[in-house]
């Protein structure tokens, strides 16, 4: 794990993120929700199933065997942008793996019938995908980095709220959701969000991925 620091945003291009990134946030307090529902909108996460010593014999972690949620306490704004940490805890009593990049999306409701809102978050290829083992009870996290809204013109924008996140674990095609408000644009040319692939442990404030 490296700190590293975001590139500065523009109203137009969302920058990868490549930095150590710092800031506040309003938001204070952890949101989580079972896993639950289907989806066919959005982009599902995907990966290399996981291979390499102690892995052979691992399946993927299923979206029904997480518990998923996003930590708001630390959230950390930087250059137009605050990150979030996902967090996915295995709540199974078996060894699973994550490799990858989660599909994410906004929607209007934290549920199966939450539809999507604007662009699925574009995945940033500046690092590596790892095998991340996940004990039962441990957790692994991937960041999300959300543009603000306000930095969009209206008319590119059409800005509205979401009231939650569509999360794919990779190699998932089942969805979970959590439940969060967040400031979006309802347009698909506006791309607020931008993921990062899954590490382990729980998210740490100010370092990524």
């Amino acid at each position: 794990m490296r700190a590293i620091r975001p590139l500065v945003m523009t109203v137009t291009v969302m920058a990868l993120a490549t930095a150590c990134h710092s800031g506040g946030t309003s938001a204070s307090g952890s949101a989580s929700v079972s896993t639950s529902g289907s989806q066919s909108a959005g982009t599902p996460g995907s990966a290399a199933s996981p291979t390499g010593p102690g892995t052979e014999a691992l399946a993927t972690c299923q979206t029904a065997s997480l518990r998923l949620s996003v930590d708001t306490s630390l959230a950390d704004g930087a250059a137009g942008s605050t990150y979030y940490p996902i967090d996915f805890t295995n709540t199974s009593a078996t060894t699973c793996a994550l490799t990858g990049y989660p599909g994410v999306s906004f929607v209007t409701a934290a549920n199966g019938t939450g539809r999507q809102i604007g662009a699925a978050a574009q995945r940033n290829p500046q690092f590596g995908t790892t095998v991340v083992r996940l004990a039962p009870g441990s957790a692994a996290h991937a960041w999300l980095q959300v543009a603000q809204a306000g930095n969009y013109p209206a008319s590119s924008c059409s800005p509205t709220t979401a009231h939650g996140l569509r999360v794919y674990p990779p190699n998932e095609t089942q969805a979970g959701y959590i439940p969060q408000d967040f400031p979006a644009c309802a347009t698909t040319t506006a791309q607020v969000l931008t993921i990062m692939p899954v590490r382990s442990g729980k998210g740490t404030q100010g370092v990524t991925p």
